[in-house]
């Protein structure tokens, strides 16, 4: 009698707990999202402050990382391939694009990315795989057909470096030969993106993420905002 009442207790109160608990920690990390981008606005548009934010640039990268797989909710074999595979493949892809041309354009990265592996910093990996599960995430549940949410997914990544370019050569992420941006650019991202982006949707884990249209709201926000700043 008391096992069955305390099971009873159990099974109408314990998960209303544990969703409050887990909404709350999204509220949390919601608002640290929302601060640490509006400081990182603030600090880029004062021309003092400017050189120490961007020095924590990489920093600022590896906390969204850090957020964004906090509420990954399934850390199997295939989600581990797959950011791997968007890492290796987005990085592999800017080492080739800064030595040969191809598949982006000519180009060369400053320093304010950190360290550099064959010329391209180490964060740009983690920036493509940010990207790639940002904006795979946006539509996964939304379109069935692997195909056509990677080309979609893929089309938002354009989308997204279009407002990033700017900002990130105004800021010394990276430069362009003759300071113009090419075409070859944009093709390029979308012909890499889409390779991960089947990736991403081909492997199977479980893509529920809480804080990931939040997360990229902000990044898509703070650059369309800096675009108008800098």
């Amino acid at each position: 009698m008391l096992l069955t009442a305390v099971k009873k207790v159990k099974d109408r109160f314990l998960p209303p707990l544990i969703q409050d608990i887990q909404q709350n920690r999204s509220s949390l990390f919601k608002f640290i999202i929302s601060i640490f981008y509006l400081v990182g606005i603030i600090g880029m548009s004062i021309p003092a402050a400017r050189p120490f934010f961007q020095i924590l640039t990489p920093f600022h990268l590896l906390l969204s990382l850090g957020i964004l797989l906090l509420f990954h909710t399934d850390w199997n074999k295939s989600f581990a391939v797959f950011a791997l595979s968007a890492f290796t493949i987005g990085f592999g892809s800017e080492v080739m694009g800064v030595h040969t041309g191809f598949p982006f354009g000519n180009y060369s990265y400053g320093p304010v990315l950190g360290t550099k592996l064959f010329d391209v910093p180490l964060m740009i990996g983690v920036n493509w795989l940010i990207l790639v599960y940002l904006s795979g995430h946006l539509l996964h549940r939304r379109i069935k057909n692997n195909w056509l949410a990677a080309l979609l997914s893929a089309g938002l990544m354009v989308v997204i470096d279009f407002i990033i370019e700017p900002v990130a050569i105004a800021l010394d992420f990276w430069n362009w030969e003759s300071g113009i941006i090419p075409l070859s650019n944009y093709l390029g991202w979308f012909f890499i993106a889409f390779i991960i982006q089947m990736i991403y949707r081909m492997l199977n884990f479980q893509k529920a993420n809480v804080i990931s249209p939040y997360l990229l709201i902000n990044l898509v926000t703070f650059f369309a905002i800096l675009n108008f700043i800098l």
